[in-house]
């Protein structure tokens, strides 16, 4: 599960790393208001799941609280990766830079360890630095019942190649780091780019990713807004037809469908197995914004997850979704008999065979070439 950059550098900051003034706004007021708070220019980031950000446009510039209403709206207007922007990070803008390194871990699901990446050409493509200039990065296991030393994370700076007088500093952010990373069972946590100021070393830009499995035990990511609603797994594919499904395994076998049957899935996407009419709303909502789709089949077998709030969710969406992109609906399981009622007192179509509605949705996307 991605989380968006104010979440992680909240959580940088509770392990100690340094990150610069900043506060989330949903309005151009409350982005001028809170421009004024920090009192210099700022930074105005859009805040999307989507990469690609800084290429897209999604990081403007404003010396004042009026521009930083100005650039809030004009980011408000645009779509990232197919990612509507509805949420800012208003953050203080770093004019004393004299150098930027690259930090990350991923979990290496090969390995099956944790792995270490560093470099000195931070702020820039961690692809194109690999492609061009692999011997750039340092790159380090670690083991993973085996506590993380401090010695260890500045051994790492010190392979890095960085002046003496920064090793131990950067080296601290290394480990402290991999606490997050560690204690929050993240699968990602970067850091790009690590600016070195004349004060000390500030994380510009933060990226983490919370493994899926792992966040029934992760209670205090409650405390931030991102968490406080139902969340699902969202994946952008190459394909036409978007597959939504409540499981992993139920989405991946109506993935697995729609190749059978010739075409591919344009989305991966989960609501989970205990979804609210307000997620499923959410999840339909998010598909609409992704411009590869043009149909969208949605595989729903009711366990947790009751098939009347899939059916009302639908019907939330489907005069204006309709319209864009054909649904092609599966919908069995609890209370099914209210759910397809429901859809049908709505003029909504539904199968109750998952590769009846799969073939439909292909048939629906051939039609349409």
């Amino acid at each position: 599960m991605n989380i968006h950059e104010y979440v992680a550098k909240l959580i940088f900051k509770k392990v100690n790393i340094k990150i610069p003034e900043s506060y989330v706004a949903d309005s151009p007021e409350e982005a001028a208001e809170k421009a004024k708070i920090i009192g210099k220019p700022v930074a105005v980031k859009s805040q999307v799941l989507s990469g690609g950000r800084g290429k897209a446009g999604g990081i403007l510039f404003a010396d004042t609280p009026e521009e930083a209403a100005e650039r809030t709206e004009e980011l408000f207007q645009k779509e990232i990766q197919g990612e509507k922007v509805t949420k800012v990070l208003i953050e203080e803008k770093i004019t004393d830079k004299l150098d930027e390194y690259y930090i990350s871990i991923i979990l290496d699901r090969n390995a099956k360890k944790p792995l270490i990446m560093a470099s000195t050409a931070g702020g820039m493509d961690i692809e194109q630095v690999a492609k061009e200039t692999p011997e750039k990065i340092v790159r380090q296991y670690i083991e993973p019942l085996d506590e993380f030393m401090p010695y260890q994370a500045r051994n790492i700076a010190l392979e890095m190649g960085v002046p003496s007088s920064e090793i131990s500093g950067i080296g601290n952010i290394i480990w402290k780091l991999y606490q997050a990373f560690e204690s929050y069972d993240a699968t990602v946590a970067e850091i790009n780019p690590l600016i070195k100021t004349s004060e000390g070393f500030i994380a510009a830009d933060a990226k983490m990713a919370i493994d899926d499995d792992a966040f029934f035990r992760q209670t205090r990511l409650k405390e931030f807004e991102e968490f406080k609603d139902e969340k699902f797994a969202y994946v952008k594919l190459d394909g036409d037809i978007a597959v939504i499904g409540n499981g992993a395994g139920l989405t991946l076998t109506g993935m697995d469908l729609i190749e059978y049957y010739g075409e591919k899935p344009a989305t991966f996407l989960d609501v989970g197995g205990g979804s609210s009419e307000k997620n499923i709303t959410r999840a339909l909502e998010l598909v609409h914004q992704n411009e590869n789709v043009k149909v969208i089949f949605i595989n729903v077998l009711g366990g947790i997850t009751r098939a009347d709030d899939v059916a009302h969710a639908i019907v939330n969406v489907a005069n204006e979704s309709i319209k864009k992109r054909p649904i092609v609906i599966r919908l069995t399981g609890t209370n099914e008999e209210e759910g397809q009622r429901i859809l049908r007192e709505n003029n909504i179509s539904f199968e109750t065979s998952m590769e009846k509605a799969a073939k439909k949705a292909v048939a629906l996307l051939r039609e349409m070439e």
